[in-house]
């Protein structure tokens, strides 16, 4: 694997995180999604802001794993999910950017960007996220696996080759971006 060395860098590994991370932030502020009015907006269906750039680094993501994976640059460990810890994560993440109008990305992002609120909001999402450490051995035990989905990807579930589904789903990402960007949003 071409990025076997990399992995086990424990000290590269940080510095690609310290620069990806502020990256993101960078581009997330840049595009608006760090901005609270239009968080709201796209709560209130009035702003799709962030509906394009969610499917705009979903396309891109996709493509791109597809193609390293493809290509022998990575091997994917792909962990199984259930109905019950989609449903707990939905709860939790749907209560917390209710309360709070942002979600974890947008709340670091706001964060860097000195919104006080967001800084609030991140000392909740450290707590939350301690909490949940926390009730793990007993959430575990008795709701996140709970359901088990029937298969661990979208092509193993429509038994189709992955670049198929690739093709598929760009297709409807592409056209609800257009949909979208049509309707004037």
């Amino acid at each position: 694997m071409a990025f076997e060395r990399l992995r086990s860098d424990m000290q590269a590994q940080r510095v690609l995180g310290l620069i990806f991370g502020i990256t993101f932030g960078f581009l997330l502020q840049k595009g608006g999604a760090t901005d609270y009015g239009i968080i709201i907006g796209q709560l209130l269906l009035t702003d799709f802001t962030v509906v394009n750039i969610m499917l705009s680094a979903m396309l891109v993501g996709m493509i791109g794993v597809f193609t390293m994976k493809e290509l022998g640059l990575v091997r994917l460990h792909v962990r199984g999910g259930s109905w019950g810890a989609t449903v707990i994560g939905g709860l939790i993440f749907g209560a917390g950017f209710a309360i709070l109008g942002y979600c974890p990305g947008t709340a670091a992002g706001a964060a860097g960007s000195g919104s006080l609120d967001a800084v609030v909001g991140m000392i909740g999402i450290v707590l939350g996220a301690g909490l949940f450490a926390r009730l793990y051995p007993f959430l575990d035990r008795s709701i996140l696996n709970s359901g088990p989905f029937p298969a661990e990807t979208l092509p193993e579930m429509f038994g189709m080759k992955p670049g198929l589904v690739v093709v598929a789903v760009a297709l409807v990402v592409l056209g609800t971006l257009a949909t979208i960007a049509a309707l004037g949003f």
